[in-house]
């Protein structure tokens, strides 16, 4: 058996054992330790290309990370069978803490309501929970107005539909943020989160079995941009007396 053999076979025994993967650095180090008469240059080079060339075994979910290609099987039948959730837990039960998050913990607003539903009579949809950010008497140089948006789910089998209706959102507000889940799918959260720095959209997870306590946690900031100001005017005229009084 060659080295090359002696080090693919022992990174899918590895693997096999690690349902969440290892990262390219950590990999490498239990093989050194495994096979320490091997030049860690040789097994770095080898460990490179694992995916390459066993990808009936070993497969990338994310960047740097290596996985057993048996426990994606697997993921797609969680994806067929979500995480289960209390029925007694509705997704508008989170509107209201993410609201309150925005403004005292992320400070992207500086006032935020819940809204939800059809609020704005349109089919490119209303988000669920929408803010604003304005000059504080105590600063010096006074910014401009920023509208926030942001679209909370429960669901984790249509996020990409979600980050869509993020993405609407930019169209009338400076920053559009989804709000997902923390045990979707992790090849799902990976990739929103690469979406999500391509597109400017902020990514927030969350714990949607404890609406009391969600724990909101950052994964990507959304990115300023400019809105249509016909679109901004247009959808804050009918929340003027809500998010502006």
């Amino acid at each position: 058996m060659t080295r090359r053999e002696e080090i693919d076979r022992k990174a899918v025994e590895i693997l096999k054992s690690t349902p969440n993967g290892i990262r390219y650095s950590e990999l490498v180090k239990r093989i050194k330790t495994e096979f320490p008469s091997i030049p860690i240059g040789t097994i770095k080079g080898t460990v490179l290309k694992l995916n390459v060339r066993l990808p009936k075994e070993i497969y990338k979910p994310d960047r740097g990370l290596f996985r057993y290609a048996g426990f994606r099987e697997e993921e797609l039948i969680e994806k067929e069978q979500p995480p289960s959730i209390s029925e007694k837990v509705k997704e508008e039960e989170f509107y209201r803490p993410f609201a309150d998050w925005l403004v005292n913990e992320l400070e992207e607003c500086t006032k935020a309501i819940s809204l939800g539903g059809n609020k704005f009579k349109d089919k490119w949809g209303t988000p669920d929970v929408i803010g604003i950010r304005e000059p504080r008497k105590s600063d010096i140089i006074k910014p401009p107005t920023e509208i926030i948006s942001a679209e909370v789910k429960i669901d984790t089998t249509n996020l990409i539909t979600a980050f869509g209706q993020a993405c609407s959102f930019k169209l009338f507000s400076h920053k559009s943020y989804i709000v997902v889940p923390n045990d979707s799918i992790q090849e799902d959260i990976t990739r929103l989160d690469a979406l999500g720095r391509g597109f400017g959209i902020g990514l927030i997870l969350f714990d949607r079995n404890k609406p009391k306590e969600p724990g909101f946690e950052i994964r990507v900031r959304a990115t300023k941009h400019e809105p249509d100001m016909f679109y901004v005017n247009k959808y804050m005229k009918i929340i003027e007396d809500d998010l502006f009084s």
